[in-house]
């Protein structure tokens, strides 16, 4: 007959064999979660490695991997000659005890919690999931483009510096961090900027960046205005903060200013969030006068603006205009932007630049949120900038970048000349088409989905005056770029037939 250990270890133990974690790990795992549950008792001696190895039909170093993966946690004591014995490592630690249901049934976790709690509508998922070949974005980088037996040796070298576990071991940082120094030196260069250290802080994403500055500045009712046509996911982060959300036209000019003067009044608003660079999701530059105007506007109304230069890095034709935070005398713009775009989405880095005593509470904030930060990543942008490496893949990218924008504008107006409109934007990774003759968008993606492409909601623009789609070609190469514009021709086709 078997032993009781024994078949507690056949009932219990599963594998998944599609999972990444090794084999051994999983059998560890499900061992140690029986012996906290009380199933193996203290001494229990466990079937040899070649009993273990035919009971779980796994090869018998794999059932040696198993019980040295345990003994090396101090769960179970390997007696030479004798056997394996169950050990448990605090006595005084209580046991799971597993409700009363079948062994295998233990790691069932509740679907729904047994308490109330406070749902948010605003941070419910905008994201589809699809199975299709072909994908149109708002304007994402393509990550087949970088170099990643690089990054893996960039990666490794920077974990190799003896410095890294002083600064880990540092409780108080009294000077500015190379990385910070490095980031306002490329900065100051790239953007016109003249800051310190006092004035910048790095975190993990541009969302992180606008979440703290949101915490920091809204209020429940506060009025925030936006763009006509914005960013959704900076609404909700705003909507989150309890703000209230009024828009303001945008035409070929960016923002309407005067708009702003003639329907709102002097200490009414809270800030005014804007993309000068390049609108999302049109892509329209911030004229230099209204942008003198927002600023001189912020400082007679009192309001602050946020400053979200998400695509700085893709500019194509001639110089980028420098943003509205580089000529802020008066302390009114809060100026958000990353950095390493051209790097694997791990590396990328939120910044915000502000005022001294507007940072040093953002700072304060950041330690609820983040306090360990990466200083792995931290460590590899230094030498990444230091040593010209972020410019040199910049300026790589951004040509094949250019030659895609360029070929999606060739075949745009080979199938849909007459039928869409468009500006051919200066950069970025996006083109703003507009149907000429207002149709259902949410059909056309329907139509698209029959194709094997799929089209996201996010990128659909639908109301009594817009018909448009933020058409995203940086991920595509030319050869996918002209497929896709070929399917969605296809889609609009089939829609009008019907």
């Amino acid at each position: 007959m078997n032993s009781p250990v024994k078949e507690i270890l056949q009932q219990l133990i599963a594998f998944d064999r599609s999972s990444i974690q090794p084999m051994y790990i999983q059998a560890a795992q499900q061992i140690i979660n029986a012996i906290q549950r009380g199933y193996l008792d203290k001494g229990s001696k466990l079937p040899g490695t070649r009993v273990l190895s035919q009971t779980l039909n796994i090869h018998r170093n794999t059932a040696v991997a198993i019980y040295d993966e345990l003994a090396s946690q101090g769960w179970v004591d390997i007696v030479a000659n004798k056997g394996t014995f169950v050990l448990i490592p605090d006595e005084n630690s209580p046991k799971i005890k597993a409700s009363g249901r079948k062994i295998n049934e233990a790691y069932d976790y509740p679907e729904n919690s047994g308490f109330p709690f406070q749902q948010s509508f605003n941070l419910a998922s905008t994201e589809d999931i699809t199975t299709s070949k072909y994908i149109i974005n708002d304007g994402k980088p393509d990550l087949r483009l970088h170099p990643s037996h690089q990054f893996s040796r960039w990666y490794a070298a920077a974990m190799k510096r003896k410095s890294l576990i002083s600064k880990w071991n540092t409780t108080h940082v009294r000077s500015a961090s190379v990385f910070k120094k490095q980031l306002c030196n490329y900065l100051n260069a790239t953007r016109g900027f003249r800051v310190s250290s006092k004035n910048i802080v790095n975190t993990r994403s541009a969302e992180m960046s606008l979440y703290i500055v949101s915490q920091l500045l809204i209020k429940p009712q506060d009025l925030i205005l936006v763009g006509q046509l914005s960013n959704y996911a900076s609404n909700m982060i705003f909507q989150q903060a309890g703000a209230t959300i009024k828009t303001v036209p945008v035409d070929d000019g960016g923002l309407d200013i005067d708009y702003i003067k003639k329907h709102f009044i002097k200490n009414s608003i809270r800030c005014v969030y804007v993309n000068a660079n390049r609108n999302y999701p049109t892509t329209v530059t911030l004229s230099a006068k209204r942008r003198l105007q927002l600023l001189q506007l912020a400082k007679d109304y009192g309001f602050a603006v946020i400053e979200d230069d998400f695509d700085y890095d893709f500019q194509f034709n001639g110089s980028a205009m420098l943003p509205m935070a580089s000529a802020d005398t008066s302390g009114m713009v809060i100026y958000l932007g990353k950095l390493g775009q051209s790097l694997f989405p791990s590396f990328h880095t939120g910044f915000i630049v502000a005022p001294d005593n507007f940072i040093s509470e953002a700072k304060n904030y950041l330690q609820l949120l983040d306090k360990q930060g990466d200083l792995i990543q931290e460590q590899m942008l230094s030498e990444l900038i230091s040593e010209g490496e972020i410019y040199r893949l910049k300026k790589k990218n951004g040509i094949t970048y250019k030659r895609r924008r360029d070929c999606a504008c060739h075949f745009l107006k080979h199938y849909f000349d007459g039928v869409i409109s468009w500006k051919i934007p200066s950069g970025g990774l996006a083109i703003w088409l507009q149907f000429n003759t207002t149709i259902s968008l949410v059909k056309l993606a329907e139509e698209a989905q029959k194709l094997d492409l799929f089209l996201p909601k996010t990128i659909l623009y639908q109301d009594k005056t817009t018909c448009a789609i933020r058409f995203g070609f940086g991920h595509l190469n030319e050869d996918e770029i002209e497929v896709v514009i070929k399917k969605l021709k296809r889609a609009y086709n089939n829609l009008l037939n019907f």
